[in-house]
């Protein structure tokens, strides 16, 4: 179905027809008949895909459960010209009830800027964001579990020569905790353990997005809250709080962030390079896109050691 009536060749006749179609549809609606009503609203969308019978008809069909072509009329309403504006709050809510927040805080986004005090489309803000705040608070506590369960891993379960296992073992480095709380001169340092088994070391901490040093002074389990604290002192809290929507990153780097638990700006900031880098399929070009991001609002990605 055409979202565009310049797409589509009408006559005068069609129109009028379309918007006698539409009066009915509204009778029918006034004397609660709403099959009759769908039906009406459906033969005047054949005839004209006027917007306000559009607007009834996926707005009927929402009402009675017919939610994948409520969907698809809201979605072409969405694509017009000059949206219809309580289309675009009502395609909102169906993609915030699915889940997909991001695209649903997009849709919502040409609302408040023709009319920031629109009262259904900012209530409908504070609960989508709300809900993405809920599902990041749960999701970052399970891993922030799945993290330090990572690091009392011993280094035996890991993929090492028996060399390097040795080394470690007289070092007495026993978890992977342990090893990122060595660097890499300290390593070097111990008598029999070279430049390979060095390597083996870092490429197998790498491939987990991390690295020799990182563990000083306990910075892996330092309270978030802490290194919220000193964001502060860079940005405001409003700027901090803001969903990771707001810096409108390309999939691949969107992907990688919800893969880390990722829901603001202050905890995109509060991560480092290294742990970004050890997502599957995140490259230069992704960190670099997030980089320029954050420097927009005088902010970085967090340095250890």
């Amino acid at each position: 179905m055409s979202t565009n009536t310049e797409d589509l060749v009408i006559g005068e006749g069609d129109v009028a027809k379309a918007q006698e179609l539409h009066q009915r549809g509204l009778a029918a609606e006034a004397e609660g008949d709403r099959i009759a009503a769908i039906e009406a609203y459906r033969e005047a969308v054949a005839e004209s895909p006027l917007t306000e019978s559009r607007f009834r008809l996926a707005w009927l069909l929402d009402l009675m459960g017919e939610e994948e072509e409520a969907l698809s009329l809201y979605q072409s309403l969405a694509a017009d010209d000059q949206p219809h504006i309580n289309a675009l709050v009502n395609l909102a809510i169906m993609l915030e009830d699915r889940g997909e927040y991001d695209e649903a805080m997009r849709t919502l986004r040409p609302v408040l800027e023709s009319d920031p005090n629109h009262p259904r489309a900012r209530m409908f803000q504070r609960d989508c964001e709300a809900s993405e705040s809920m599902l990041f608070d749960e999701d970052t506590e399970r891993d922030q579990g799945r993290f330090n369960t990572m690091l009392d891993t011993p280094v035996t379960d890991f993929e090492l020569s028996v060399r390097a296992r040795n080394c470690l073992k007289k070092m007495n480095i026993r978890t992977l905790g342990d090893l990122l709380k060595v660097s890499e001169a300290e390593l070097l340092s111990y008598r029999n353990f070279g430049e390979t088994s060095l390597v083996e070391i870092k490429n197998m901490l790498s491939s987990k997005g991390l690295r020799l040093g990182q563990g000083v002074d306990g910075q892996l389990r330092r309270n978030p809250n802490d290194a919220f604290e000193e964001l502060k002192g860079l940005a405001p809290d409003h700027v901090l709080n803001k969903p990771i929507s707001n810096l409108d990153l390309s999939v691949r780097a969107r992907k990688a962030l919800q893969l880390l638990g990722i829901g603001t700006i202050g905890d995109l900031a509060m991560r480092t390079e290294a742990e970004l880098m050890g997502v599957k399929n995140f490259g230069s070009t992704s960190l670099d896109e997030i980089k320029e991001r954050l420097e927009l609002h005088n902010l970085s990605l967090r340095k250890l050691g």
